[in-house]
């Protein structure tokens, strides 16, 4: 048996979300021992911009900000179930990152 250790991480929360359900259903089927979805830190990333384009007036800032949440599983697997995990179907904005120990 392998250990597998799956990373994921996105800016939107709801694919995130339905990636780690189909990481769960797999598991669940194939009956193998899993430990997640681990929520780690989120990075919230800020950028303020002065508002005005000439710089002349009141300073009055504009405040944007991303955030990158992100998501662990631990899973106890063998090839068969690895291979359905990396058949998932994964959208854009989702980043996988998959180690195998």
């Amino acid at each position: 048996m392998q250990k597998a250790r799956i990373r994921l991480s996105s800016t939107d929360l709801d694919a995130l979300k339905s990636v780690c359900e189909q990481i769960e259903n797999v598991c669940k089927t194939q009956g193998i021992k899993q430990y997640g979805p681990i929520p780690l830190p989120t990075k919230r990333l800020k950028v303020p911009t002065l508002k005005g384009p000439s710089g002349q007036g009141t300073q009055t800032w504009a405040k944007y900000e991303m955030r990158i949440h992100k998501r662990l599983f631990e899973i106890v697997a063998n090839e068969r179930s690895m291979h359905l995990i990396m058949k998932i179907q994964i959208p854009e904005s989702v980043l996988v990152e998959i180690e195998l120990m």
